[in-house]
Protein backbone atom coordinates (compact mmCIF):
# COMPACT_ATOMS: atom_id res chain seq x y z
CA UNK A 1 0.00 0.00 0.00
CA UNK A 2 1.23 3.48 -0.31
CA UNK A 3 1.69 5.47 2.39
CA UNK A 4 -0.74 8.34 2.61
CA UNK A 5 0.65 11.73 2.55
CA UNK A 6 1.12 14.14 5.26
CA UNK A 7 2.05 17.31 3.98
CA UNK A 8 0.28 19.83 2.38
CA UNK A 9 2.41 20.71 -0.50
CA UNK A 10 1.14 20.39 -3.81
CA UNK A 11 2.20 17.15 -5.66
CA UNK A 12 2.45 19.06 -9.11
CA UNK A 13 2.85 22.70 -10.36
CA UNK A 14 -0.06 24.93 -9.21
CA UNK A 15 -2.62 26.29 -11.81
CA UNK A 16 -2.28 30.27 -12.63
CA UNK A 17 -3.50 32.73 -10.98
CA UNK A 18 -5.64 35.89 -11.57
CA UNK A 19 -3.90 39.35 -10.52
CA UNK A 20 -4.30 39.70 -6.38
CA UNK A 21 -7.49 42.01 -5.11
CA UNK A 22 -6.18 45.58 -3.79
CA UNK A 23 -6.93 45.56 0.26
CA UNK A 24 -9.76 48.22 0.84
CA UNK A 25 -9.49 50.16 4.32
CA UNK A 26 -12.61 49.39 6.22
CA UNK A 27 -13.96 52.85 6.58
CA UNK A 28 -12.76 56.33 5.31
CA UNK A 29 -9.48 57.38 7.31
CA UNK A 30 -10.24 61.01 8.29
CA UNK A 31 -13.64 59.59 9.90
CA UNK A 32 -12.10 56.95 11.30
CA UNK A 33 -9.71 59.75 12.99
CA UNK A 34 -12.41 61.74 13.59
CA UNK A 35 -14.83 59.14 15.13
CA UNK A 36 -11.49 58.14 17.50
CA UNK A 37 -10.91 61.35 18.84
CA UNK A 38 -14.45 61.64 19.91
CA UNK A 39 -14.91 58.27 22.01
CA UNK A 40 -11.35 59.31 22.84
CA UNK A 41 -12.42 62.74 24.40
CA UNK A 42 -15.37 61.40 25.96
CA UNK A 43 -13.37 59.22 27.52
CA UNK A 44 -11.36 61.59 28.91
CA UNK A 45 -13.68 63.65 30.02
CA UNK A 46 -15.20 61.01 32.34
CA UNK A 47 -11.97 60.06 33.96
CA UNK A 48 -11.21 57.05 32.30
CA UNK A 49 -7.70 55.90 32.27
CA UNK A 50 -7.42 53.72 29.34
CA UNK A 51 -9.82 53.90 26.75
CA UNK A 52 -9.86 52.73 22.58
CA UNK A 53 -11.84 53.16 19.70
CA UNK A 54 -12.32 49.99 17.72
CA UNK A 55 -13.88 49.92 14.15
CA UNK A 56 -14.60 46.31 12.38
CA UNK A 57 -15.95 45.14 9.06
CA UNK A 58 -16.89 41.28 8.89
CA UNK A 59 -18.08 39.96 6.11
CA UNK A 60 -18.40 36.05 5.55
CA UNK A 61 -19.37 33.77 2.35
CA UNK A 62 -20.56 30.46 1.85
CA UNK A 63 -21.34 28.39 -0.95
CA UNK A 64 -22.15 25.23 -0.95
CA UNK A 65 -22.79 22.35 -3.78
CA UNK A 66 -24.71 18.85 -3.48
CA UNK A 67 -24.15 16.76 -6.11
CA UNK A 68 -22.65 18.99 -8.61
CA UNK A 69 -25.42 21.20 -8.21
CA UNK A 70 -25.53 24.65 -6.31
CA UNK A 71 -28.17 23.90 -3.14
CA UNK A 72 -26.81 26.95 -1.00
CA UNK A 73 -25.21 30.68 -1.31
CA UNK A 74 -24.92 33.21 1.60
CA UNK A 75 -22.92 36.51 1.23
CA UNK A 76 -23.49 38.12 5.13
CA UNK A 77 -21.25 40.93 7.39
CA UNK A 78 -21.45 43.02 10.08
CA UNK A 79 -19.91 46.15 10.99
CA UNK A 80 -19.69 49.06 13.93
CA UNK A 81 -17.40 50.33 16.10
CA UNK A 82 -17.08 49.39 19.54
CA UNK A 83 -15.51 51.52 22.08
CA UNK A 84 -13.92 50.25 25.92
CA UNK A 85 -12.79 52.37 28.73
CA UNK A 86 -11.07 51.73 32.20
CA UNK A 87 -12.71 53.94 35.05
CA UNK A 88 -11.04 52.77 38.13
CA UNK A 89 -10.14 49.75 37.52
CA UNK A 90 -13.21 49.02 36.04
CA UNK A 91 -14.44 48.10 32.38
CA UNK A 92 -17.41 49.34 30.23
CA UNK A 93 -18.16 48.83 26.94
CA UNK A 94 -20.41 49.99 23.98
CA UNK A 95 -21.02 49.59 20.67
CA UNK A 96 -22.83 51.18 17.60
CA UNK A 97 -23.48 50.29 13.99
CA UNK A 98 -23.86 54.04 13.21
CA UNK A 99 -20.51 55.58 12.00
CA UNK A 100 -21.02 59.04 13.20
CA UNK A 101 -19.45 61.41 16.02
CA UNK A 102 -22.94 61.68 17.51
CA UNK A 103 -23.48 58.08 17.84
CA UNK A 104 -19.72 57.49 18.68
CA UNK A 105 -19.92 60.01 21.43
CA UNK A 106 -23.03 58.54 23.10
CA UNK A 107 -21.53 54.45 22.72
CA UNK A 108 -18.36 56.31 25.14
CA UNK A 109 -20.85 57.85 27.48
CA UNK A 110 -22.63 54.39 27.74
CA UNK A 111 -19.11 52.39 28.06
CA UNK A 112 -18.11 55.08 31.01
CA UNK A 113 -21.84 54.90 32.85
CA UNK A 114 -21.14 51.00 32.36
CA UNK A 115 -17.62 50.99 34.06
CA UNK A 116 -19.40 53.26 36.99
CA UNK A 117 -22.26 51.08 37.63
CA UNK A 118 -19.90 48.16 37.56
CA UNK A 119 -17.46 49.67 40.46
CA UNK A 120 -20.56 50.90 42.51
CA UNK A 121 -22.16 47.08 42.06
CA UNK A 122 -18.35 45.74 44.08
CA UNK A 123 -17.05 44.60 40.96
CA UNK A 124 -13.25 43.52 41.21
CA UNK A 125 -10.78 46.11 40.11
CA UNK A 126 -8.57 45.36 37.01
CA UNK A 127 -4.91 46.69 35.97
CA UNK A 128 -4.37 45.44 32.53
CA UNK A 129 -0.49 45.84 32.07
CA UNK A 130 0.86 48.42 29.74
CA UNK A 131 0.89 48.39 26.15
CA UNK A 132 3.69 50.83 24.07
CA UNK A 133 1.70 52.88 21.49
CA UNK A 134 2.03 51.75 17.75
CA UNK A 135 0.84 54.54 16.00
CA UNK A 136 0.20 54.33 12.13
CA UNK A 137 0.68 50.32 11.87
CA UNK A 138 -0.63 48.45 9.41
CA UNK A 139 -1.03 44.74 8.50
CA UNK A 140 -2.33 42.55 5.90
CA UNK A 141 -2.41 38.92 5.66
CA UNK A 142 -0.65 36.70 2.90
CA UNK A 143 -3.58 36.07 0.40
CA UNK A 144 -3.27 36.69 -3.04
CA UNK A 145 -6.91 36.79 -4.37
CA UNK A 146 -10.19 37.78 -1.81
CA UNK A 147 -12.33 35.05 -2.19
CA UNK A 148 -15.25 37.07 -1.57
CA UNK A 149 -14.60 39.32 -4.37
CA UNK A 150 -14.38 35.82 -6.74
CA UNK A 151 -17.99 35.44 -8.22
CA UNK A 152 -20.63 33.18 -6.61
CA UNK A 153 -20.99 31.17 -10.00
CA UNK A 154 -17.35 30.92 -10.48
CA UNK A 155 -16.60 29.42 -6.96
CA UNK A 156 -19.76 27.21 -7.24
CA UNK A 157 -18.38 26.02 -11.13
CA UNK A 158 -14.84 24.94 -8.81
CA UNK A 159 -16.80 22.91 -6.43
CA UNK A 160 -19.11 21.12 -8.96
CA UNK A 161 -16.13 20.85 -10.93
CA UNK A 162 -14.55 18.58 -7.84
CA UNK A 163 -18.31 17.31 -7.23
CA UNK A 164 -18.19 15.42 -10.97
CA UNK A 165 -14.99 13.58 -10.83
CA UNK A 166 -16.10 12.20 -7.41
CA UNK A 167 -19.19 11.01 -8.91
CA UNK A 168 -17.59 9.78 -11.69
CA UNK A 169 -15.29 7.69 -9.90
CA UNK A 170 -18.48 5.81 -8.40
CA UNK A 171 -18.83 8.39 -4.97
CA UNK A 172 -22.92 7.78 -4.57
CA UNK A 173 -22.98 11.39 -3.01
CA UNK A 174 -21.04 14.92 -2.83
CA UNK A 175 -20.86 17.29 -0.58
CA UNK A 176 -18.95 20.24 -1.36
CA UNK A 177 -18.43 23.74 0.44
CA UNK A 178 -16.76 26.77 0.58
CA UNK A 179 -16.58 29.04 3.87
CA UNK A 180 -14.26 32.38 3.15
CA UNK A 181 -14.16 35.37 6.07
CA UNK A 182 -12.75 38.41 5.53
CA UNK A 183 -11.60 40.75 8.86
CA UNK A 184 -10.86 44.43 8.27
CA UNK A 185 -10.16 46.13 11.56
CA UNK A 186 -9.20 49.43 13.05
CA UNK A 187 -8.03 50.36 16.56
CA UNK A 188 -6.90 53.59 18.51
CA UNK A 189 -6.72 53.75 22.01
CA UNK A 190 -5.66 56.55 24.44
CA UNK A 191 -1.90 55.73 24.65
CA UNK A 192 -1.56 56.60 21.18
CA UNK A 193 -2.01 53.10 18.96
CA UNK A 194 -3.77 53.78 15.20
CA UNK A 195 -3.61 49.79 13.99
CA UNK A 196 -5.20 49.06 10.76
CA UNK A 197 -5.14 45.48 9.66
CA UNK A 198 -6.63 42.84 7.20
CA UNK A 199 -7.05 39.29 6.97
CA UNK A 200 -8.25 36.10 5.27
CA UNK A 201 -9.25 32.75 5.35
CA UNK A 202 -10.49 29.98 3.66
CA UNK A 203 -12.51 26.57 4.03
CA UNK A 204 -13.22 24.50 1.87
CA UNK A 205 -14.35 20.69 2.23
CA UNK A 206 -15.47 18.14 0.71
CA UNK A 207 -17.36 14.95 2.12
CA UNK A 208 -18.22 12.17 -0.37
CA UNK A 209 -20.39 9.02 0.34
CA UNK A 210 -21.03 5.45 -0.84
CA UNK A 211 -23.50 2.97 0.53
CA UNK A 212 -22.12 -0.05 2.48
CA UNK A 213 -23.26 -2.96 0.45
CA UNK A 214 -24.45 -5.15 3.57
CA UNK A 215 -26.26 -2.61 6.05
CA UNK A 216 -26.92 -0.04 3.12
CA UNK A 217 -25.79 2.88 5.33
CA UNK A 218 -23.71 5.36 4.32
CA UNK A 219 -20.63 5.55 4.82
CA UNK A 220 -18.57 9.00 4.21
CA UNK A 221 -15.37 10.99 4.22
CA UNK A 222 -14.27 13.77 3.54
CA UNK A 223 -11.18 15.85 2.43
CA UNK A 224 -8.34 16.89 4.45
CA UNK A 225 -7.74 19.82 3.19
CA UNK A 226 -7.14 22.49 6.45
CA UNK A 227 -8.49 25.80 6.38
CA UNK A 228 -6.10 28.65 6.16
CA UNK A 229 -5.19 32.24 5.95
CA UNK A 230 -4.87 32.82 2.25
CA UNK A 231 -7.37 33.78 -0.34
CA UNK A 232 -9.41 31.89 -3.64
CA UNK A 233 -5.57 30.84 -4.60
CA UNK A 234 -5.55 28.29 -2.19
CA UNK A 235 -7.94 26.27 -4.31
CA UNK A 236 -6.84 26.70 -7.35
CA UNK A 237 -3.25 25.15 -5.72
CA UNK A 238 -1.14 26.96 -3.87
CA UNK A 239 -0.66 25.42 -0.20
CA UNK A 240 -2.34 22.17 -1.18
CA UNK A 241 -3.56 19.99 -3.79
CA UNK A 242 -7.39 19.62 -3.98
CA UNK A 243 -7.20 17.75 -7.33
CA UNK A 244 -4.83 14.92 -6.75
CA UNK A 245 -6.13 14.67 -2.75
CA UNK A 246 -9.79 14.18 -4.20
CA UNK A 247 -8.54 11.57 -7.23
CA UNK A 248 -7.28 9.17 -4.15
CA UNK A 249 -10.55 9.68 -2.18
CA UNK A 250 -12.81 7.28 -3.95
CA UNK A 251 -10.28 4.18 -3.38
CA UNK A 252 -9.53 5.42 0.16
CA UNK A 253 -13.56 5.42 0.91
CA UNK A 254 -13.81 1.48 -0.86
CA UNK A 255 -11.28 0.36 1.33
CA UNK A 256 -12.75 2.21 4.39
CA UNK A 257 -15.89 0.64 4.19
CA UNK A 258 -14.94 -3.29 3.84
CA UNK A 259 -12.61 -2.84 6.73
CA UNK A 260 -12.77 -5.22 9.69
CA UNK A 261 -13.26 -3.01 13.12
CA UNK A 262 -10.97 -2.79 15.52
CA UNK A 263 -9.17 -4.66 18.07
CA UNK A 264 -9.39 -2.71 21.53
CA UNK A 265 -6.59 -2.80 23.90
CA UNK A 266 -3.19 -0.89 23.96
CA UNK A 267 -2.18 0.12 20.75
CA UNK A 268 1.20 1.89 19.31
CA UNK A 269 0.02 4.88 17.35
CA UNK A 270 1.71 6.63 14.13
CA UNK A 271 -0.66 9.98 14.59
CA UNK A 272 -0.42 12.46 11.07
CA UNK A 273 -0.39 16.08 11.60
CA UNK A 274 -3.92 15.96 10.48
CA UNK A 275 -5.34 13.87 12.80
CA UNK A 276 -2.74 15.23 15.54
CA UNK A 277 -3.65 19.24 15.11
CA UNK A 278 -7.20 18.41 16.85
CA UNK A 279 -5.49 16.53 20.32
CA UNK A 280 -3.27 19.46 20.10
CA UNK A 281 -5.78 22.19 20.19
CA UNK A 282 -8.02 20.26 22.73
CA UNK A 283 -5.30 18.86 25.17
CA UNK A 284 -2.87 21.63 25.22
CA UNK A 285 -4.55 25.04 22.92
CA UNK A 286 -7.54 25.24 25.35
CA UNK A 287 -5.45 23.89 28.87
CA UNK A 288 -3.24 26.64 28.68
CA UNK A 289 -5.30 29.83 28.29
CA UNK A 290 -4.71 31.42 31.52
CA UNK A 291 -8.32 32.74 31.56
CA UNK A 292 -9.31 28.93 32.32
CA UNK A 293 -6.39 28.52 34.56
CA UNK A 294 -7.91 31.56 36.22
CA UNK A 295 -11.41 29.57 36.39
CA UNK A 296 -12.87 31.80 34.14
CA UNK A 297 -15.10 29.64 31.28
CA UNK A 298 -16.86 27.22 34.09
CA UNK A 299 -20.02 27.88 32.99
CA UNK A 300 -19.63 26.96 29.50
CA UNK A 301 -16.62 25.09 28.29
CA UNK A 302 -14.89 24.24 31.27
CA UNK A 303 -11.61 25.34 32.97
CA UNK A 304 -8.54 23.03 32.97
CA UNK A 305 -6.69 21.04 35.16
CA UNK A 306 -3.18 23.34 34.97
CA UNK A 307 -2.69 25.66 37.56
CA UNK A 308 -0.20 28.87 37.46
CA UNK A 309 2.34 27.43 39.84
CA UNK A 310 2.41 24.64 37.35
CA UNK A 311 4.40 26.98 34.86
CA UNK A 312 8.47 25.73 35.00
CA UNK A 313 7.31 22.56 36.82
CA UNK A 314 4.45 20.55 35.22
CA UNK A 315 5.98 17.48 33.46
CA UNK A 316 3.06 17.78 30.74
CA UNK A 317 4.78 14.74 28.33
CA UNK A 318 8.29 13.30 27.25
CA UNK A 319 11.30 14.95 26.53
CA UNK A 320 10.50 15.05 22.78
CA UNK A 321 7.24 17.61 23.56
CA UNK A 322 8.04 21.08 22.34
CA UNK A 323 5.06 23.12 21.94
CA UNK A 324 5.02 26.60 20.57
CA UNK A 325 2.26 29.38 20.73
CA UNK A 326 2.75 31.50 17.56
CA UNK A 327 0.35 34.38 16.09
CA UNK A 328 2.73 35.23 13.28
CA UNK A 329 2.88 31.65 11.78
CA UNK A 330 2.43 32.10 7.81
CA UNK A 331 -1.03 32.19 6.92
CA UNK A 332 -1.97 30.94 9.97
CA UNK A 333 -5.24 31.31 11.06
CA UNK A 334 -4.68 33.04 14.30
CA UNK A 335 -2.01 35.34 12.78
CA UNK A 336 -1.73 38.92 13.09
CA UNK A 337 0.68 41.64 13.50
CA UNK A 338 -1.60 43.43 16.25
CA UNK A 339 -4.51 41.94 18.92
CA UNK A 340 -7.74 43.39 19.41
CA UNK A 341 -5.89 45.03 22.31
CA UNK A 342 -3.57 46.70 20.63
CA UNK A 343 -0.57 44.37 21.58
CA UNK A 344 2.04 43.41 19.31
CA UNK A 345 2.36 39.93 18.51
CA UNK A 346 5.02 36.54 18.50
CA UNK A 347 5.98 34.05 19.60
CA UNK A 348 6.97 31.81 22.96
CA UNK A 349 7.37 28.31 24.42
CA UNK A 350 4.41 26.92 25.89
CA UNK A 351 5.97 23.12 26.32
CA UNK A 352 10.00 22.83 26.38
CA UNK A 353 11.58 19.28 26.39
CA UNK A 354 8.16 18.13 27.68
CA UNK A 355 8.06 21.20 30.74
CA UNK A 356 5.33 23.37 31.04
CA UNK A 357 7.11 26.72 30.48
CA UNK A 358 3.85 29.49 29.06
CA UNK A 359 0.60 30.19 29.38
CA UNK A 360 -1.40 31.85 26.87
CA UNK A 361 -2.80 35.72 27.98
CA UNK A 362 -4.40 38.96 27.23
CA UNK A 363 -3.79 42.42 29.01
CA UNK A 364 -5.47 41.79 32.31
CA UNK A 365 -4.38 37.55 32.36
CA UNK A 366 -0.65 39.07 32.14
CA UNK A 367 -1.40 41.50 34.93
CA UNK A 368 -2.91 38.37 36.84
CA UNK A 369 0.19 36.37 36.33
CA UNK A 370 2.83 38.79 36.93
CA UNK A 371 3.71 39.81 33.52
CA UNK A 372 5.33 42.18 32.16
CA UNK A 373 3.51 42.08 28.95
CA UNK A 374 0.61 40.69 27.24
CA UNK A 375 1.61 37.75 25.19
CA UNK A 376 -1.25 39.65 22.55
CA UNK A 377 -3.66 37.09 22.90
CA UNK A 378 -7.37 38.81 22.47
CA UNK A 379 -9.73 38.69 20.03
CA UNK A 380 -13.43 40.23 19.76
CA UNK A 381 -15.37 38.28 16.46
CA UNK A 382 -17.69 41.17 15.50
CA UNK A 383 -17.83 44.85 16.76
CA UNK A 384 -20.64 44.22 19.20
CA UNK A 385 -18.17 41.86 21.45
CA UNK A 386 -15.72 42.40 23.94
CA UNK A 387 -12.17 40.70 22.76
CA UNK A 388 -11.74 37.77 24.51
CA UNK A 389 -7.99 35.66 25.37
CA UNK A 390 -7.87 33.37 22.16
CA UNK A 391 -5.92 30.55 21.57
CA UNK A 392 -2.10 32.18 19.37
CA UNK A 393 -1.54 28.89 16.59
CA UNK A 394 -0.12 26.43 18.67
CA UNK A 395 1.86 23.88 17.53
CA UNK A 396 4.10 20.98 18.11
CA UNK A 397 7.75 21.12 16.69
CA UNK A 398 9.12 18.73 14.27
CA UNK A 399 12.59 17.47 15.30
CA UNK A 400 15.27 18.72 13.18
CA UNK A 401 17.33 15.29 12.96
CA UNK A 402 13.56 12.86 13.56
CA UNK A 403 12.71 10.16 11.43
CA UNK A 404 10.62 10.43 7.85
CA UNK A 405 7.02 9.24 7.96
CA UNK A 406 8.45 5.57 6.70
CA UNK A 407 10.75 5.13 9.94
CA UNK A 408 7.97 5.89 11.88
CA UNK A 409 5.89 3.33 10.65
CA UNK A 410 8.99 1.24 10.09
CA UNK A 411 9.85 1.02 14.04
CA UNK A 412 6.23 -0.19 14.92
CA UNK A 413 5.50 -4.03 14.73
CA UNK A 414 2.01 -3.61 15.67
CA UNK A 415 -0.19 -0.73 15.63
CA UNK A 416 -2.45 1.98 13.76
CA UNK A 417 -1.51 4.72 11.58
CA UNK A 418 -3.72 7.65 12.04
CA UNK A 419 -5.08 10.15 9.55
CA UNK A 420 -7.70 12.77 9.39
CA UNK A 421 -9.70 13.94 12.25
CA UNK A 422 -13.36 13.18 12.96
CA UNK A 423 -15.09 13.56 16.53
CA UNK A 424 -14.09 14.23 20.00
CA UNK A 425 -14.77 14.46 23.65
CA UNK A 426 -12.92 15.88 26.21
CA UNK A 427 -14.03 16.37 29.69
CA UNK A 428 -14.31 20.17 31.05
CA UNK A 429 -10.59 20.06 32.87
CA UNK A 430 -9.37 19.18 29.75
CA UNK A 431 -8.28 16.20 31.20
CA UNK A 432 -9.97 12.96 29.96
CA UNK A 433 -10.49 12.65 26.15
CA UNK A 434 -11.64 10.74 23.17
CA UNK A 435 -10.77 11.07 19.37
CA UNK A 436 -11.29 8.96 16.41
CA UNK A 437 -10.10 9.94 12.70
CA UNK A 438 -10.99 9.77 9.09
CA UNK A 439 -8.65 6.72 8.51
CA UNK A 440 -7.39 4.18 10.95
CA UNK A 441 -4.77 2.06 9.15
CA UNK A 442 -3.21 -1.38 10.46
CA UNK A 443 0.50 -1.36 11.20
CA UNK A 444 2.13 -4.76 11.01
CA UNK A 445 6.00 -5.36 11.23
CA UNK A 446 6.65 -2.21 10.03
CA UNK A 447 4.04 -1.80 7.30
CA UNK A 448 0.62 -0.99 6.60
CA UNK A 449 -1.80 -3.19 6.09
CA UNK A 450 -5.12 -1.86 5.19
CA UNK A 451 -8.04 0.11 7.25
CA UNK A 452 -10.09 -1.01 10.21
CA UNK A 453 -13.21 1.16 11.51
CA UNK A 454 -14.98 2.01 15.18
CA UNK A 455 -11.94 3.23 16.36
CA UNK A 456 -10.84 6.05 18.73
CA UNK A 457 -7.93 6.27 21.24
CA UNK A 458 -8.69 7.67 24.67
CA UNK A 459 -6.52 8.82 27.72
CA UNK A 460 -5.81 11.62 29.69
CA UNK A 461 -3.48 14.54 28.93
CA UNK A 462 -0.56 13.71 30.70
CA UNK A 463 -0.31 10.47 30.44
CA UNK A 464 -1.05 10.31 26.56
CA UNK A 465 1.64 13.09 25.96
CA UNK A 466 4.17 11.41 28.40
CA UNK A 467 3.54 8.17 26.12
CA UNK A 468 5.44 10.43 22.95
CA UNK A 469 8.43 8.58 22.08
CA UNK A 470 9.63 10.01 18.49
CA UNK A 471 8.81 12.77 16.93
CA UNK A 472 9.02 13.26 13.28
CA UNK A 473 11.40 15.33 11.28
CA UNK A 474 10.48 18.52 9.55
CA UNK A 475 9.39 16.39 6.14
CA UNK A 476 6.56 14.84 8.17
CA UNK A 477 5.20 18.54 9.54
CA UNK A 478 2.31 20.15 8.06
CA UNK A 479 -0.56 22.55 9.13
CA UNK A 480 -3.79 21.93 9.89
CA UNK A 481 -6.44 23.79 12.30
CA UNK A 482 -10.13 25.14 12.96
CA UNK A 483 -12.05 27.60 11.55
CA UNK A 484 -14.91 27.78 13.96
CA UNK A 485 -13.39 27.45 17.81
CA UNK A 486 -16.44 28.74 20.40
CA UNK A 487 -15.58 30.29 23.65
CA UNK A 488 -17.22 32.57 26.32
CA UNK A 489 -20.94 33.89 26.52
CA UNK A 490 -21.83 35.11 24.41
CA UNK A 491 -20.43 32.86 22.45
CA UNK A 492 -17.36 33.94 20.32
CA UNK A 493 -15.94 31.96 17.38
CA UNK A 494 -12.10 32.08 16.32
CA UNK A 495 -10.03 30.14 14.08
CA UNK A 496 -6.40 28.85 14.87
CA UNK A 497 -4.09 26.87 12.75
CA UNK A 498 -1.72 24.11 14.69
CA UNK A 499 1.20 22.37 13.05
CA UNK A 500 2.38 19.09 13.70
CA UNK A 501 4.94 16.58 12.47
CA UNK A 502 4.15 12.75 12.14
CA UNK A 503 4.57 11.25 16.21
CA UNK A 504 4.85 7.83 17.23
CA UNK A 505 3.13 6.69 20.72
CA UNK A 506 3.47 3.42 22.50
CA UNK A 507 0.25 1.92 24.17
CA UNK A 508 -2.57 4.43 23.89
CA UNK A 509 -5.97 3.08 24.86
CA UNK A 510 -7.83 2.10 21.70
CA UNK A 511 -11.51 1.17 21.99
CA UNK A 512 -14.30 0.21 19.64
CA UNK A 513 -17.28 2.39 19.12
CA UNK A 514 -19.23 1.18 16.86
CA UNK A 515 -21.31 -2.32 15.46
CA UNK A 516 -19.01 -4.50 13.12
Amino acid sequence: MTLPPVTGAPARAPRPVPGASAPVPPFDPGLLAELADTALSVAVAGGCAEAELRASCVRAGLVEVHDGRLAASTDEGEQGIAVRVLWHGRRGVASTSDRTPDAVAAAARRAVDLARRCAAAGMPETSPVPEPAHPGAAWRGGHEIDPLEVPTAERADLLAEWSAGLLRAGVERVRARLHAVRERTFLATLTGSTITQERVRVHPLVFASVRHPRSGDLVTARSLGPPTARGFEYLLGRGWDFEDELARLPEQLAETVHAPPVESGPTDLVIAPSNLWLTLHETVGHATEADRVRGEEAAFAGTTFVRAEDVGRLRYGSAGMGIVADRTLEHGLATTAYDDEGVATGAWPLVTAGVLTGLQTDRAGAAALGEDRSRGCAYAQYPRDVPLSRMPNVSLLPDPDGPSLEELIGSVREGLYVDGSDSWSIDMQRRQFQFTAQRFHRIVDGRLAGQVRHAAYHGTTTRFWNSLEAVGGPGTYAVYGADLCGKGQPVQAAAVSHGAPATLFRGVPVSRTGAS
